[in-house]
């Protein structure tokens, strides 16, 4: 997640930037924060969630999450920040969120409510596609930063909608869940047709290249 106001990174700092001087004079490195970060969060969504203690999830996962900001500030301060960094983080990333939504599809699979499970499912895959579709995009030579429910997004909904839930509000995740699941699949075709519109028409001019070569070949 980015915070794009001055005023917050700034206090943030205030409190990252010790932390992250602490753990590398402990001999820790932005690496090894990375992976406690994502299998942190994997094992509080796998084990709070399931059993509905969506409260002490939501708080443990919040701890973990500010791993994010912490293995970069680490990486910066040892000159280390680079390409790896950003790989590995995108790739823990994916584990994360997949086992936040793989704790409420065990959640309501277990309960019997279907739609919300379903919904739940469309959220996993569909973030995971949300995704990939960028990073193969890339690969090709596109970019696909675009998107209504980019990984901030889903993450905030389906953490408060837990979190509200705990709270005793039940209808929180059985609503936001289909919403966020119809969102997901919005950014889906978002990322698809702006690809799309990058790479179609200069293979349509590719096309149309090679048929007036042909042309020219027969005449």
């Amino acid at each position: 997640m980015v915070l794009n106001n001055q005023e917050a990174r700034g206090v943030v700092a205030k409190v990252i930037d010790p932390l992250a001087r602490g753990l590398l004079k402990l001999g820790a490195t932005p690496d090894m924060v990375s992976f406690v970060g994502a299998a942190g969060t994997s094992v509080a969504a796998l084990w709070f969630f399931p059993r509905g203690e969506f409260v002490a999830g939501v708080l443990v996962i919040l701890l973990f999450v500010f791993s994010d900001l912490l293995d970069g500030t680490m990486a910066r301060m040892r000159g280390t920040a680079g390409p790896w960094g950003n790989y590995l983080d995108s790739t823990l990333d994916r584990v994360a969120d997949g086992a936040i939504f793989g704790g409420l599809l065990i959640y309501f699979t277990a309960r019997g409510d279907s739609l919300t499970a379903a919904a739940t499912w469309v959220c996993l895959v569909g973030g995971l596609t949300i995704s990939y579709a960028k990073a193969r995009a890339e690969s090709v030579g596109a970019e696909a930063n675009v998107g209504i429910a980019e990984r901030a997004e889903r993450l905030i909904v389906a953490l408060l909608a837990a979190f509200l839930t705990g709270l005793g509000l039940d209808w929180a995740l059985p609503v936001a869940l289909p919403i966020l699941a119809i969102l997901v699949i919005i950014t889906v075709g978002q990322r698809f047709a702006h690809v799309h519109r990058q790479l179609a028409i200069p293979e349509a001019q590719g096309e149309g290249s090679s048929e007036q070569a042909d042309g020219s070949t027969n005449s």
